[in-house]
Parts: structure tokens; C-alpha cells; sequence
């Protein structure tokens, strides 16, 4: 059994008997990963200001850049992903980024250091701070800043629930370490424990070799366990599998089942927050079972929703979720779906998880999400993955009469206003880095038909809200806005840039039909094909007035004010 280390004493004295992780040539023990610790401390060290991005492929280069960041005083940010739109985002907040991102970020490296800089040193663990993020209710990431102390609080309770099951276990793994789960399963966690890290896998033929050579685990989220290819040979896999891990997000009974038939393993269902950390477990029939308090987490239901208490938080006091939940008579809970999924449609009260469940409990659907358009005048709409994927290759026409019947098997519990009035079918719900479906996705799929005409780039919404809203566009060589201008150096108009600005304001906000002018318009870089921007709108009903920026990894290219008439 290997020593536990506890996090703020993982840069003390060497122990190279150790393995960290890795395999042939990439092979590294803890002496090997406290000099790449060391390259990063000295890097950091001699870097400006405190706040700093990480974005890494690799787990191991993750956790050295992680942990020589803390080591020299540096708070970090984890974004989700290494897209320009997000990095674009974070920039204001951080000073720097590092790892796998353009070059034209300027990512720091990590310096060259002799043996006399791999000096034990001791954490501090109210000090060393980490940012994450998660979405909100409109899909806008939220900021959420964790102290050491608390995530080491958290691992010690995943060691004391699971440890022993796991004991001598590689960690593989279809989550990324840029989210909070990942981070703690993949990374924090084996470190403490003495269990060797590996490379994210998907799951294909490489992830029945990598769970088939020797003792190891599995942290995935559902997206991913839904999708296990059973086509493939998982004999080896099974004999070697000493646990599955499932968090992110509820795992459907059916995949549950799935699981066990071909891993031979049930998951184990972790449930929690970027804000709460982890709080309950559950294994078996997910559709029955109750949730278990993981050790150190104190729970009561308030006003019908749960309410918790850890060390995971951020202070001592209790924290009430939007999970509405009831007590189970076994010592445990059970959750009933999130208040804030309950929404109003002309002043009624209509529950989204309860249409998702009924959805779902349709035959020829195989998986659902209903959200809430925004807009004049609010609708409900849903994004289907049906069972039948000829529906897919269906036209309007085809696609119409399947929501039509789709509704119709809605109407004994719900009536005309309070089901779907607009309709998506697709093969697959959009997933994010970390296997989720998030609201900004959902949006997208909703964007109106645009003529011809208009000639909109590819669109990708990150965010929508009430008043502010930001997309992704990606300007295609053959945009007809680049046309004309200029023969031999296309680039974009700025009368474009405006026009898509008003245009795709009119999808997520209630603008006013006629504009009257447009101010403090600037043009500050030109935009040519190939380039990816992030439009950021903000719209004040108040004043009727649109703000509109455009930019890049190369800056502001153009900005304004369109200030509308009032309504007739």
C-alpha cells in the first residue's frame, strides 16, 4: 500500500521509489516530477503579476505546472477549454497562460533549473488558490475560486470512501483535469494515493488496451459511459477494472446497466458542485437508489431543497443547492430535480425535468433537453435524439409532423402552452469539453433561418442572457463580405460587421424594429478570413440602446452603440 501524502506536503523530500505516472520513455517517479515542478517554480517566479491560465493535454505536464505555480505564489485559472473565444474571455482576468495554446498567446515555458533548485518545500494550503469554472443558469461561466485546504478536505473523503477499493490502481480517464472533477479524481487525488496517472483515453480500441494491461480505474462522466461501444472486445478490461466513476451529471438507469453488462463493474455515481466539491455516492440501480453523504459532509433538506456542510466550502456554514430533494428512510436522499428548472410560460409554472422525463419515457426518443427561448415572446423548445436516425435525414416537412406527434403525446399531462413549441432533432446532444450539455449549445440550435442573403458566418453561442450574450464566429474564405474587398487582401467590411451584430442581437434579445443611429462606431483592426471572433452583446432595454464589440487573439476590431427608436 502506498504512503499518503498529503497535498501541501507533495514537494517535500524525494521518494523515488514512487511512480507518478507515465509509461515507456514517458515514465516518471516523484524525484522526476519535483524537477519539472522546480522548471515551472522558477518560471513563475520570474513571470509578472499573480493570476495565471493553465490549459494542458497532458495530465503530468498539468499537475508540474499546477503545482510550480502554487509553489511560487501564483493563483491559477482553469479554463475549460484552449478555444480563442474562451481564452479571449479570460484574458482580462489573468496576467499570463501557460501549456498547450497559440503561440500568439505567448504561453510561458518552463525555465532550465540545475539540481540545486529541487528544494523540499511545504505548501500553504489557505494560500494556494485554484479558479474554476462552471455554468450558470444562462450558461455563462461562473468564476469559482477553491483554497487547497479544502480540496485536500475533499480528497481525503474520496480516500476514505474508495480508497481501499482502488488500492494499486492506475487512473485512466475520459474527463479533463480543466474541470473540477477531473482535477480531484485524475490528478489530486492519485498524487495523495500513490496511484499512477495516464493519459486521458476515449473510448475506442485504445481504452480497452489501456484498462487491459493491468489494475486500474475509470473516471468518466455519463455523456461518455452512454456511448461504450459494445461491439468491442472488453474481456481483458473487465478482468483488470477495479472501479467506475461517474459524475457531471445523472447516469441514466439503462447506461447503468450497460455498464455492468460490459464492464462488469457498477458505477459509482459521485454527485456535487464546482461549488459544494462532492457530497453523496450512490452505486446500484440508479433509478432507486439514494444518495450516501460522503465522510464529513453534514445534510438536511430546507424548504424542500438540499442544503450541505463541509469542508469542501468555502466556510463553515451551510450551503442550499437548487436541487429540490426528500430524505430517505435509510439514512440517505433522494433528488427530485432543480428548482431552478421550474420556468414561467405566460404566467405558468412549468417544470423542464419534468417534460425532459417525460420525453424520455417516449418510445422513439432516446435521449431529450427542453430549454427556454429568449426573446419578445418566450417559447419552449426541445433538442430530440431519436431512436429512429432515418428522422435525421427527414425534411422539414418530416421533421414537422415528428414534433407534432411529439407534443400530442404530451398533451394528457401538459397542455398547449406548457409543452414544446419548437423542435431540433439530432444524432447527439452537444457536449462541452467535460461531457456537458450547456444552455449556450442549446441556444445555438435554435438560431432562425437566415436568408440568403445575409450571409452570416458559422455561428457558436457561449452565452445568452436577458442582457448580454456572446457568440463565436468563424470567418470562412468564401463569405460573400469578402467579396470585392479588397482583390488580392480580402478583408471585412465594417458595414458586415454591424449588420451581423444587429442581426444575431435580434435572436436573443427583444430589440425595437427601427434603429435610430449608431454611436462611438470604431474600426480598429481588420479582420480577415480565417480569423475566429468573439462578438460581445449588451443591451440595455432602458435606454434601447445595443453595445456591439468585436475581437481577437489580435485585439478589438471593431465596436458601437446602435441606439433604436421606441416601440410603435
Amino acid at each position: 500500500m502506498a504512503e499518503w501524502i498529503p497535498l501541501h506536503q507533495l514537494l517535500g523530500p524525494a521518494r523515488p521509489d514512487r511512480w507518478i505516472g507515465g509509461a515507456g520513455a514517458d515514465r516518471i517517479d516523484h524525484a522526476g516530477l519535483l524537477a519539472r515542478v522546480a522548471a515551472w517554480r522558477v518560471a513563475f517566479s520570474q513571470a509578472g503579476g499573480r493570476d495565471w491560465a493553465l490549459y494542458f493535454d497532458d495530465s503530468l505536464a498539468f499537475a508540474a505546472a499546477l503545482l510550480g505555480a502554487w509553489s511560487a505564489g501564483k493563483r491559477v485559472y482553469l479554463p475549460s477549454d484552449n478555444l480563442p473565444a474562451t481564452l479571449q474571455a479570460l484574458r482580462p482576468q489573468v496576467d499570463g497562460v501557460a501549456g498547450d495554446v497559440d503561440l500568439h498567446w505567448q504561453p510561458l515555458a518552463p525555465s532550465a533549473v540545475g539540481a540545486d533548485a529541487i528544494a523540499p518545500i511545504m505548501l500553504d494550503e489557505r494560500a494556494c488558490r485554484l479558479v474554476v469554472f462552471t455554468s450558470g443558469s444562462t450558461g455563462a461561466p461562473v468564476a469559482i475560486e477553491k483554497r487547497l485546504d479544502q480540496l485536500a478536505c475533499e480528497v481525503g473523503a474520496l480516500e476514505q470512501a474508495f480508497g481501499a477499493l482502488l488500492e494499486g490502481a492506475q487512473v485512466h480517464g475520459t474527463v479533463s483535469h480543466q474541470h473540477i472533477y477531473g482535477l480531484l479524481f485524475r490528478v489530486l487525488w492519485p498524487l495523495s494515493a500513490g496511484r499512477a496517472i495516464l493519459p486521458r483515453r476515449f473510448f475506442h480500441e485504445d481504452l480497452v488496451a489501456a484498462l487491459s494491461t493491468g489494475p486500474c480505474v475509470l473516471v468518466a462522466t455519463p455523456a461518455h459511459l452512454k456511448r461504450l461501444p459494445a461491439q468491442l472486445d472488453w474481456r481483458a478490461a473487465r478482468t483488470h477494472l477495479r472501479a467506475v466513476f461517474s459524475s457531471g451529471g445523472p447516469l441514466p438507469a439503462q447506461a447503468a446497466v450497460d455498464v455492468r453488462a460490459l464492464l462488469d463493474r457498477v458505477p459509482i455515481e459521485v454527485f456535487g458542485s464546482s461549488e459544494t466539491g462532492g457530497i453523496a455516492w450512490r452505486g446500484g440501480d440508479a433509478s432507486t437508489s439514494a444518495w450516501q453523504p460522503l465522510p464529513g459532509v453534514q445534510w438536511r433538506i430546507d424548504e424542500g431543497q438540499l442544503a450541505v456542510a463541509s469542508a469542501h466550502l468555502p466556510d463553515g456554514g451551510w450551503w442550499r443547492s437548487e436541487d429540490r430533494a426528500e430524505a430517505d428512510a435509510q439514512g440517505g436522499f433522494r433528488l427530485l430535480g432543480r428548482a431552478d428548472r421550474i420556468v414561467k410560460v405566460e404566467e405558468r409554472r412549468v417544470s423542464l425535468d419534468a417534460l425532459e422525463h417525460a420525453l424520455r419515457a417516449h418510445p422513439a426518443v432516446a435521449d431529450a433537453r427542453v430549454l427556454l427561448l429568449p426573446g419578445q415572446r418566450e417559447q419552449l423548445a426541445a433538442v430530440v435524439v431519436p431512436r429512429d436516425t432515418r428522422l435525421l435525414q427527414a425534411d422539414e416537412a418530416g421533421r414537422r409532423a415528428a414534433g407534432r406527434q411529439l407534443s400530442n403525446a404530451l398533451a394528457d399531462a401538459h397542455d398547449a402552452v406548457a409543452r414544446p413549441r419548437r423542435w431540433r432533432f439530432v444524432d447527439a446532444l452537444p457536449l462541452n469539453a467535460q461531457g456537458k450539455t450547456t444552455q449556450a449549445a442549446l441556444l445555438s440550435l435554435f438560431q432562425p433561418e437566415q436568408p440568403e442573403q445575409v450571409d452570416l458566418p458559422p455561428v457558436q453561442w457561449l452565452q445568452c442572457g436577458p442582457a448580454s450574450a456572446s457568440a463565436q464566429l468563424t470567418l470562412q474564405p468564401d463569405l460573400r463580405a469578402f467579396d470585392g474587398h479588397f482583390p488580392g487582401v480580402p478583408v471585412l467590411p465594417g458595414v458586415a460587421q454591424v449588420d451581423w451584430a444587429i442581426r444575431l442581437a435580434q435572436t436573443v434579445f427583444a430589440l425595437p424594429a427601427r434603429f435610430v443611429r449608431i454611436d462611438a462606431l470604431k474600426f480598429q483592426r481588420v479582420a480577415r478570413p480565417g480569423d475566429t471572433l468573439l462578438l460581445q452583446l449588451d443591451w440595455d432595454a432602458s435606454r434601447r440602446m445595443l453595445a456591439f464589440r468585436f475581437s481577437s487573439g489580435h485585439g478589438i476590431h471593431a465596436s458601437g452603440k446602435v441606439v433604436f427608436a421606441d416601440a410603435d
